[in-house]
């Protein structure tokens, strides 16, 4: 269960997605005044070097992050995606922040980020990059757990982020559980969740089951470096959101129809409605 450690992982092009959406979600959330509570359920080390032996094990980043650092224009999720990158690791792209940097970089100090992450040495520094802060929360504990526990949050308004490895295939069935409990409990949340595309079997039972979950308002948004699921590895990734904004479909879809041609001649971008009103 602890064995994966994202910094070999850090800015592919899942990390794109994922972020991404997380940006303009928590942008259309801040257009009120309100407090916003944001839930990270697996929230990793924080922040990335990129420069370490671990980054550059695999050098995903190389297919992500980087294929959009030099570009001079962007569509604008890209580009608001990016600037966030930016001011975490300056002009040069020598590190790369996770989830929680981005989350605490665009919220307020009414906002609360509560962080939880199991792996010792990945909790160590998500306590060191994130403990001073008055308004953040890191817990060595299970996450799953403890967004139950936590919903509905005081603000009344929350995002949770759901973004466990999937080295468990009991995960993929586990995730929509998980939802449907905290939905039962928090119906007016905005709940985010990262997927991979490695198990074309896995994947499709994981939409199926979200298809019929009795939640109302769920879009998925995908982007693949290849439609044939024969090859090996990770051939793609995912995000569904439920009770998205309202315009997250159509300032989405240009920034992955952008990024699927820097992938590649056989990458694609699909966003589909899995649930309406």
């Amino acid at each position: 269960m602890l064995s994966y450690r994202h910094a070999f992982h850090a800015g592919n092009y899942a990390d794109v997605l994922k972020h991404t959406v997380l940006v303009q979600i928590l942008r259309y959330m801040l257009q009120k005044d309100k407090p916003i509570c944001y839930f990270d359920t697996h929230a990793g080390a924080g922040f990335y070097d990129l420069t370490t032996e671990e980054a550059n094990k695999t050098a995903e980043y190389h297919r992500g992050i980087e294929l959009l650092w030099q570009e001079r224009s962007l569509p604008q999720a890209l580009d608001d995606y990016r600037e966030c990158v930016k001011a975490a690791c300056g002009e040069h792209l020598t590190a790369y922040p996770g989830s929680p940097w981005f989350a605490q970089h665009l919220l307020r100090p009414q906002d609360r980020l509560v962080l939880c992450e199991l792996h010792p040495a990945d909790r160590a520094q998500l306590e060191q990059t994130f403990g001073a802060s008055k308004n953040v929360q890191c817990y060595a504990e299970d996450g799953w757990q403890k967004s139950l526990a936590l919903v509905p949050p005081p603000e009344r308004r929350g995002l949770v982020l759901i973004d466990p490895s999937y080295e468990l295939k009991e995960e993929y069935g586990k995730v929509v559980e998980h939802v449907k409990q905290l939905h039962r409990k928090f119906a007016t949340g905005v709940y985010a969740i990262w997927y991979p595309i490695a198990d074309p079997e896995r994947t499709a039972f994981l939409l199926r089951r979200m298809r019929s979950s009795g939640i109302k308002r769920i879009v998925q948004l995908e982007l693949g470096v290849t439609r044939d699921h024969r090859e090996p590895g990770m051939t793609g990734t995912g995000m569904i959101v439920i009770n998205p904004p309202w315009n997250l479909a159509e300032v989405m879809q240009p920034a992955l129809e952008f990024f699927a041609r820097r992938l590649g001649p056989y990458a694609y971008s699909d966003i589909v409605e899995l649930a309406g009103e």
